[in-house]
């Protein structure tokens, strides 16, 4: 997971698929999973935005996190003002439905 963008109105979270499984860290895990067939794993990554103002996250995956990918690496050859960067996060913070919970 890896913040992106914080300012007082949005929050963009980067979160980074993670293929490995925990108990192949140990040494009998390690045994376990050279012994079982191989399961393919969809490694899938997204972009938590989180409206401030309004309460509200959204998740983009699959073909959103691709298309919000290309505005990063927009922004990382032309770097936007803060406005221009806002106006795009408000966009999309428009999909937001799910309330932000703490647990």
């Amino acid at each position: 997971m890896q913040t992106l963008y914080d300012s007082d109105t949005y929050s963009v979270t980067h979160m980074l698929a993670n293929a490995v499984a925990a108990d192949a860290s140990t040494e009998a895990g390690s045994k376990m999973a050279d012994a079982a067939p191989r399961i393919p794993t969809l490694a899938r990554h997204g972009f938590e935005i989180v409206d401030k103002r309004s309460g509200k996250e959204v998740y983009l995956d699959g073909s959103w996190a691709e298309l919000f990918q290309q505005h990063i690496s927009a922004w990382q050859e032309n770097t936007p003002t803060q406005e221009e960067v806002e106006d795009t996060l408000e966009r999309y913070a428009e999909l937001a439905q799910n309330p932000v919970v703490v647990h």
